[in-house]
């Protein structure tokens, strides 16, 4: 079973941060609805994604965490963040 959250993307991310389960495949489904370029795209070294974010669509980026904790993703200025918590 995948899980699904939604993140808007507008004056950073909402909702900040997000909780999924530990070993269960998440899809992290990004839609951009500030036209900032600072926000194009998301990041995070901690989960190895990288991805554009186009205006008004929705992006996903599936990851399967398989450790508890908190990890981090930013905007690709790193001026904006949010973070994804493993439990």
């Amino acid at each position: 079973m995948e899980n699904t959250v939604k993140i808007n993307v507008n004056n950073g991310y909402e909702p900040q941060a997000v909780t999924v389960p530990k070993g269960q495949s998440t899809r992290l489904v990004f839609n951009r609805t500030n036209p900032s370029a600072c926000l194009a795209a998301v990041q995070s070294n901690d989960l190895g994604f990288k991805q554009d974010l186009p205006l008004n669509e929705d992006v996903t980026v599936t990851i399967n965490p398989q450790q508890a904790g908190e990890y981090n993703f930013a905007c690709g200025m790193d001026m904006f963040h949010g973070k994804v918590v493993v439990k």
